[in-house]
């Protein structure tokens, strides 16, 4: 079901106003509405221009009936009528919108646009007791203009739901045709056109006595469809049908009759006939839901155009309401031969029944009504989802979107669960305290008296491997022999040097001395534009000029010294890539999923942060040379010495950093421990190393989710419907982004989300003008 307004215009007349207006908003699937209330002023110009309007419209009418030589009597009224009626349909068409915008009323005006969307179907019912008010044109409000997808009927104040019979099981609409008087008019073309419906079993009664006519109405099987074609007029509110040559019938005269059709299923009545309100009138009283009649009278051709239009939608699966608006718009077109012609459909609807569609009167079960996604759809769909996915591949690929894809891929890697300290590592920190605690220091933040202490500490408790990350580009002093012993012959000690170096030192940070290049790494590290630590560089080729002649970083030294304890040799395979085990550290090349700009230099991987924590067991310089420690932190382990002091500067954002204010770096000894733990961890845990789709990949990808969009955006019905649509898919690709991120996927998010939104309203976009250019709605 669609959206329903209705407003109740029940208490007042047009020379005192109407007080209180209320208007009800129904929502899709809510069975409590919206309530607004409001007033109108005083508008007596109203009825007086209405009547003005019909006496020069029966003037004009009879004209039409001269020309089908008739014989009637004429008013005396000239060509310029035509004239004077153009000039009052204009002021009455101003009249009503200047009522309608008044002050008093504005407020549910505006309630009501605040709540719909211009491409969501909804009905407007004017209910009213005074039979003026249900005459009025009400389809000029520009209200109703400004909505393409409503349509607006008239309502008495009192209806009520029928309790319907047991009906038999059927799969076509039935309908009772009534061909009744046709003298002047042909009703044959009224035939053909019900003869041509699909999937409908059609009753003809030409001009048929009223015994006929009661005992069609009395039949067992029931109707869906009432439809009269012929003479009709209305007197003091009660209408009349010739149903032959001689008769003719109120509707009280069929009352039984009607009543029990209307129990057995009839839901829709259509006079195709002059002059219906009071028809629609006297058929409300028994409650049948929706009535369409004529408002004044109405030329032959143009009661036949209008039932051959609305049918033709109706049974083709437009709502009713819309295929009543479809039909009425199509009648302007004769408007030059017939002035009036869209003014006089008018629907009258019994509020306490829901319209069904055509589907549903034959007994299909139509819970939601989907637009068909047929090839013209679809090939719209497609071309907007490459087209759009084109663009953002190219923009993409100049490095726009990095930035942001980066920023998504952190939020990400913040979400992920934390996977707990690595207890093959443990980071020795040197504190400031520890710094000033040292009486003799050199260069370095860890005096040789102390790096002596600390390695006589940790050598009895058998580390796997000790990695030092603190410059020491000087010799040991003399007096530490024992010290510039152990560093040339200790197996497991490993130490750095700095290959690019900054701005005082352009030739890098030479490595101690007394270390042979073999227990060498390189500091260096990969930084993106904002900063952040992304991308761990394993190995490099060092400048010949450089200081630092290590080809391997620190932390690949020390995974590659503790895996070769577990038998895991490392090589470089066919591909020139680094190997450990049956490890392939696949280096990363320009554009790597997010990556569509940067250096590539050396062999760089994306680095998987293991926690947002402790990515190790911490302890500080003190704690260790007080021994206030658990030896089992050191035996068979990786122990990484490293600073951890303002002083120092050694700090590197992390993703991690972005989430708090100011931005939480971290220590280099701690990035250090990330990278050492993410080589062991994929050697001997199989944890994965981060990877992403090829290029061709990413753009199917990119384009999937477009094309999806695309798809939701045909069988959304309102700007609301996308929204929500579009909305749920954004999650439903951010849930499946994060989980491929578990498990070692970087897929394009943000490229994605950006593909699917641009084609869904482009192609909602491209729906809407097309289906107002086609006058499909």
């Amino acid at each position: 079901m669609s959206k329903l307004i209705v407003i109740n215009l029940e208490k007042g007349n047009f020379n005192d106003g109407f007080f209180p207006v209320t208007a009800q908003l129904w929502e899709t699937n809510n069975s409590r509405p919206i309530k607004f209330t409001g007033s109108l002023p005083p508008a007596p110009e109203i009825p007086e221009l209405y009547k003005r309007f019909q006496i020069i419209y029966q003037a004009i009418y009879k004209r039409f009936v001269i020309r089908s030589k008739l014989e009637v009597e004429s008013t005396g009224l000239t060509n310029v009528s035509e004239v004077e009626f153009s000039e009052v349909q204009e002021q009455l068409y101003e009249a009503i919108n200047s009522w309608l915008n008044s002050d008093l009323f504005r407020t549910i005006d505006q309630k009501l646009r605040e709540k719909l969307a211009l491409d969501e179907e909804f009905q407007v019912i004017i209910e009213a007791g005074d039979h003026l008010v249900r005459r009025l044109p009400w389809h000029l409000w520009n209200f109703v203009e400004h909505y393409q997808l409503c349509e607006v009927a008239v309502s008495t104040p009192k209806y009520e739901r029928v309790i319907p019979l047991p009906k038999q099981q059927k799969n076509k609409v039935r309908i009772l045709a009534i061909l009744g008087n046709s003298q002047g008019i042909d009703i044959q073309e009224d035939r053909k056109i019900l003869e041509q419906l699909p999937s409908a079993s059609t009753v003809f009664l030409v001009e048929p006595s009223r015994q006929e006519l009661d005992k069609w109405l009395w039949d067992e099987q029931g109707w869906d469809i009432l439809f009269f074609a012929g003479h009709s007029h209305s007197q003091d509110d009660r209408g009349h049908i010739h149903i032959n040559q001689t008769s003719s019938l109120t509707i009280v005269e069929l009352k039984n009759a009607l009543n029990h059709a209307i129990a057995r299923g009839l839901k829709i009545a259509i006079f195709n006939s002059c002059d219906g309100l009071g028809l629609a009138r006297q058929l409300a009283d028994l409650q049948i839901p929706q009535i369409i009649v004529m408002r004044e009278e109405i030329p032959d051709l143009v009661a036949q155009e209008f039932v051959k239009h609305f049918l033709r939608a109706f049974s083709e699966g437009q709502s009713f309401y819309l295929a009543v608006r479809y039909a009425r718009s199509r009648l302007q077109g004769l408007e030059e031969e017939f002035p009036g012609a869209s003014w006089l459909p008018v629907i009258c609807q019994n509020i306490a029944e829901e319209t069904l569609t055509w589907q549903e009167l034959c007994g299909q079960i139509n819970i939601i009504a989907f637009p068909k996604l047929t090839v013209r759809n679809l090939k719209i769909t497609f071309l907007a989802s490459v087209l759009v996915a084109g663009f953002i591949t190219g923009v993409r690929s100049l490095g726009f979107m990095q930035q942001w894809e980066l920023s998504a891929f952190d939020s990400m890697m913040r979400m992920r669960p934390d996977e707990g300290a690595d207890k093959r590592l443990l980071v020795i920190k040197v504190t400031e305290a520890d710094i000033q605690a040292q009486k003799q220091r050199q260069k370095s933040s860890l005096s040789d008296s102390t790096l002596q202490e600390l390695l006589q500490r940790l050598s009895s408790y058998k580390p796997r491997a000790i990695g030092l990350d603190i410059y020491r580009d000087f010799p040991v002093d003399s007096q530490y022999s024992d010290l510039a012993t152990r560093l040339r012959t200790n197996n497991n000690f490993i130490a750095i040097c700095q290959a690019s170096g900054s701005k005082q030192q352009t030739l890098g940070i030479s490595p101690p001395p007394e270390i042979p290049s073999s227990r060498i790494g390189f500091s260096d590290v990969a930084f993106d534009s904002d900063l952040v630590i992304r991308r761990h560089l394993l190995s490099m080729t060092p400048e010949p000029e450089s200081n630092c002649k290590s080809r391997y970083s620190l932390n690949f030294q020390l995974a590659r010294q503790y895996l070769a304890k577990e038998g895991i040799q490392f090589h470089i395979n066919d591909e020139g890539y680094l190997q450990l085990g049956k490890i392939v550290f696949k280096p990363i090349d320009v554009p790597t999923g997010g990556y569509q700009q940067f250096n590539a230099g050396g062999h760089q991987i994306l680095l998987n942060y293991r926690s947002s924590q402790e990515v190790a067991k911490q302890v500080s310089l003190a704690q260790v040379l007080n021994n206030q420690f658990n030896p089992d932190w050191v035996k068979d382990k990786i122990v990484l010495i490293g600073v951890d002091s303002q002083s120092a500067k050694d700090y590197f954002l992390t993703p991690y950093s972005m989430a708090t204010t100011p931005q939480q770096e971290i220590p280099g000894v701690m990035l250090h421990a990330h990278m050492v733990s993410q080589i062991i961890s994929a050697v001997l845990d199989k944890r994965p190393l981060l990877w992403v789709l090829p290029v061709w990949g990413e753009i199917l990808w990119i384009c999937s989710s477009s094309l999806i969009a695309g798809i939701l955006a045909v069988y959304s019905r309102s700007q609301l419907k996308l929204a929500i649509f579009i909305g749920a898919e954004l999650l439903i690709l951010y849930g499946c982004c994060f989980i491929l991120l578990l498990y070692g996927g970087w897929m394009p998010f943000l490229p994605s989300a950006l593909g699917l939104v641009i084609t869904g309203i482009s192609v909602k976009k491209i729906s809407v003008i097309r289906n107002k250019i086609t006058g499909n709605n």
